[in-house]
């Protein structure tokens, strides 16, 4: 017993420069920035205004919007996970090609998001190279401004981020699917199960923590993590169309100097993110409580 502790307090030693270094860069700036959202930053001035800064930002429309085209893109999340987990299978099942097929799909996870924005800001265009192909197949109908109309350019954009980020997905839900016993596929076709049911039953049931862990990071990657897209092919427009909080996090703290308030919108998205990591990790414990 008193060796186990020994080892244990030894090991914690080792670990400590670690754990500290990882405490001051990422806890740290979460502390600073938690205490900027009540305050009002000047140069190195800081005055504490209260609650101001969270008022005035439930009060400004252009964040209003933002936020809800954060909300609007989360439509986006069951998208992948169908689609990700449907290519997953198929490549479970070793169709021809399933090797290359894996490679190219998930080539495009590891391009940078500048690149995959500007590419499709040119595919994109009014008369970018989709439009272009369109009207030479005879579908005038169909060439559209996809990133100039404040109707479809959030949703253009989306399709962007849904071909970016679904090459995870499917590398880890395949991951996962390859550790799956190959006997309870071959249990449930004797006892007469379709290809539906098989996965039904079998695949889904087994790569539901997966799937759970796969849809908390695609929900983060929604509110947090597509600036770089936005930036890049729309700045935001046309309007505030395309306007997610990062983006006006990055306008308020840089363009108008407003520290406070850009702090005030970090503190909100990284509450609402701890929400559904919270909320996967319930599920996860109630799956554990019934397991036993």
């Amino acid at each position: 017993m008193y060796a186990t502790r020994k080892h244990a307090v030894y090991a914690y030693l080792l670990l400590a420069p670690s754990l500290l270094a990882i405490l001051f860069v990422y806890l740290y700036p979460v502390v600073k920035n938690v205490q900027y959202s009540f305050s009002a930053v000047l140069g190195p001035v800081t005055k504490y205004v209260g609650w101001r800064n969270y008022r005035l930002l439930f009060k400004s429309d252009t964040f209003t919007t933002a936020l809800l085209n954060n909300a609007k893109l989360l439509l986006a999340v069951p998208i992948m996970i169908f689609v990700t987990l449907l290519v997953a299978v198929f490549l479970h099942e070793k169709i021809r090609g399933w090797k290359i097929y894996r490679t190219v799909l998930f080539f495009p996870y590891i391009l940078a998001v500048p690149i995959a924005g500007i590419v499709f800001g040119y595919i994109y265009q009014l008369n970018g190279i989709l439009n272009e192909l369109l009207r030479t197949l005879g579908l005038n109908a169909l060439a559209l401004d996809w990133l100039g109309s404040p109707k479809i350019a959030l949703w253009s954009l989306m399709s962007v981020i849904i071909w970016k980020e679904m090459g995870f997905g499917i590398v880890l839900f395949l991951s996962r699917m390859l550790t799956i016993p190959h006997e309870l596929y071959e249990a449930a076709m004797l006892d007469g199960a379709s290809w539906r049911q098989r996965h039904w039953h079998v695949t889904i049931p087994e790569v539901r923590q997966t799937l759970e862990f796969y849809f908390t990071i695609t929900v983060i990657t929604m509110l947090s993590g597509v600036f770089g897209y936005v930036y890049v092919m729309t700045g935001g427009g046309p309007g505030n169309s395309t306007s997610v909080s990062e983006l006006f996090i990055y306008q308020t703290a840089f363009k108008f100097q407003n520290i406070g308030m850009a702090s005030a919108v970090s503190v909100v998205l990284l509450v609402i993110s701890l929400v559904f990591v919270f909320l996967q990790l319930r599920l996860r414990r109630e799956d554990g409580d019934a397991a036993r």
